[in-house]
């Protein structure tokens, strides 16, 4: 296997090496599966492994190369999947014990579109249960390390898949966002993490089953790789209409050409302290992009704890309904009963509808000021967290752990609240040994243009060094 491909190359290069037949989908899965069996005793990122299935797949993709049809544009691309999307290939589990037997009928839909594209499932990555953690642990599979330094945390929910693409394990992490859940492991881990705009993605199928709002109106299904090139590809195959997913859509025909190249560069936080550490990452990804002939100005993120406090408010009061033990049939695990204890007690739940309602009718007034800001502004620049990864289990610990943990992540909750795309990327190594990084917001659609700046902060900023190995 050429030198050039062993892991951890990029999606874009195994896949357009595959398809030029310089080397062999099988041999890549090889390699891959090689590094598995090296790395992830150290880090515990992979649930389950697809060894037997995986060669199996990479042979039918070499056997279509062989027989002069088109692979797809992600010929012999390892990817992992996190465990609360379907793959027929494994239980669904949500990172719960109470699902450890639950195989899917059926592929999710951008796990069938990616397999289509003549991607190879190597395994699944690890998540807290439900994905309700900024953190990744839960009683069936364990804990998920942070490669760059086991006493910080990997991120959650999406932190198996984070690790395991930034370790060269998989070269495209399937996870998805509610909170953060994609953004803050790419930060933790140094990878690149798209949240797509609200639709764009098709999400789990309903099934005619009830799905709570916050659910409905927060979460979307994203790609994690090493480079914003890879998670545009990935991007490419997984979005567009399902007929499994109410709210997915046909996304519209749009070009960053046709936007103002300005970036606004959100600093001041409603007052929230920033690690100096944070802040210089912010500071090297604007100055990367007026390098590449951006517009950079300071803005004030408009009406920002407003936002994160209806996110947090409206997303406890749901998660203490479907999330009920009683509702469930058996308790959540260790971690995430104290995580819903904590941070239900103090995010203060809505009791009455009439709250309820409200809430969600304020909703409009905020995306309303966003979205007049982006118009002028139409990408904006800030942390995904205002500090430095914190140690394994910050978020548990009472309320005010909780606050803390919330509070780091008001300018990312904001984009779930809203439903706006963003991107996460890695600037360069903080003093402290460990990836520093930002995120990039756009407008409704405007992934476009976040992909165009995040080349240019990409270009501009340090590259990471290898991740260290596991000890």
């Amino acid at each position: 296997m050429s030198q050039m491909l062993l892991p951890p190359a990029s999606a874009s290069e195994i896949a357009t090496a595959v398809r030029r037949g310089e080397v062999t989908a099988q041999e890549v899965v090889e390699e891959h599966l090689a590094l598995i069996a090296r790395v992830d005793s150290g880090v515990n990122a992979l649930t389950v492994v697809f060894a037997e299935r995986a060669r199996t797949t990479a042979a039918e993709v070499d056997a279509t190369i062989a027989a002069g049809h088109e692979p797809g544009p992600l010929a012999g691309v390892p990817i992992s999947v996190k465990e609360n999307i379907d793959l027929t290939w494994s239980a669904t589990t949500n990172g719960w014990r109470g699902l450890a037997g639950a195989v899917p009928a059926r592929d999710a839909t951008i796990v069938r579109r990616l397999r289509e594209a003549g991607a190879v499932p190597v395994a699944r990555g690890n998540m807290p249960d439900f994905g309700m953690r900024w953190d990744t642990d839960n009683d069936l599979f364990g804990r998920t390390c942070n490669p760059w330094n086991p006493r910080r945390s990997a991120g959650g929910s999406s932190g198996g898949d984070a690790v395991a693409v930034a370790t060269g394990m998989s070269a495209i992490g399937l996870g998805n966002d509610f909170g953060g859940s994609l953004r803050l492991p790419a930060y933790a881990t140094g990878v690149v993490g798209l949240r797509p705009t609200h639709g764009r993605v098709p999400r789990a199928a309903v099934q005619g089953q009830p799905v709570a709002l916050t659910l409905q109106q927060f979460s979307v299904n994203g790609p994690m790789a090493r480079s914003v090139d890879d998670v545009a590809l990935a991007l490419g195959v997984m979005q567009g209409w399902d007929a499994d997913d109410p709210v997915s859509v046909v996304p519209p025909a749009a070009s960053p050409d046709g936007m103002p190249r300005r970036v606004g560069v959100v600093r001041g936080l409603a007052g929230l302290a920033v690690d100096p550490e944070v802040a210089a990452g912010v500071d090297r990804a604007a100055a990367s992009l007026s390098r590449s002939g951006w517009e950079v100005v300071d803005v004030d993120a408009p009406l920002l704890e407003d936002a994160a406090v209806l996110w947090r408010r409206l997303s406890c009061t749901d998660m203490l309904i479907s999330l009920d033990p009683a509702a469930l049939g058996q308790p959540l695990g260790r971690s995430a009963t104290a995580f819903l204890r904590d941070s239900t007690a103090a995010a203060r739940p809505y009791e009455s509808a009439r709250e309820y309602a409200q809430a969600w009718a304020r909703r409009a007034a905020i995306a309303t000021e966003w979205r007049r800001l982006l118009v002028d502004v139409p990408v904006i620049l800030g942390p995904v967290s205002t500090s430095r990864m914190r140690e394994p289990d910050y978020d548990l610990g009472g309320r005010e752990a909780a606050d803390r943990a919330w509070r780091d992540l008001w300018l990312t909750v904001v984009v779930n609240f809203l439903g706006l795309p963003a991107l996460a990327l890695p600037t360069g190594l903080g003093s402290d040994g460990m990836p520093t990084g930002v995120q990039l917001i756009g407008p409704m659609f405007g992934e476009e243009v976040l992909l165009d700046a995040g080349r240019a902060v990409e270009a501009g900023v340090p590259s990471l060094p290898p991740v260290p190995s596991p000890s």
